[in-house]
């Protein structure tokens, strides 16, 4: 879905946590910012992934536009507001280094289970 010579390879994931009752709601998360308009200084997360949780924490894109889809995107239709979740950068495997979108396992190759949310200093440590 993203354009040619557009990567969101380099990028980190995210972890994305419910700010009220801190229940994870994606581990493949994005920081994002708003395309729509001129608002560019709207902090968003995103991810490519329905996210799980019953609180309203933002908002589903469920038919994007023309310019949308043909301009750099990253293909991510569940969008969130940063004032209701808590963004934390995912660690690597090794536990050391944060995991960058390009090194990320595909959808079916993802086998997250908790569904807590761990402190941002676990994730940072």
């Amino acid at each position: 879905m993203s354009s040619t010579g557009c990567t969101f390879a380099d990028r980190c994931v995210t972890v994305l946590c419910c700010r009220f009752c801190r229940q994870v709601l994606s581990w493949r998360g994005m920081q994002a910012v708003l395309l729509a308009g001129t608002d560019t200084d709207t902090a968003l997360y995103s991810t490519d992934m329905p996210p799980s949780g019953g609180n309203v924490v933002g908002y589903h894109v469920i038919c994007p536009c023309k310019p949308c889809l043909q301009s750099c995107n990253n293909g991510h239709l569940w969008m969130f507001h940063s004032q209701a979740v808590l963004g934390i950068n995912r660690l690597d495997p090794s536990g050391v280094n944060v995991l960058l979108w390009g090194n990320l396992p595909a959808l079916e190759e993802s086998t997250e289970g908790d569904t807590s949310c761990t402190s941002e200093e676990e994730f940072i440590r």
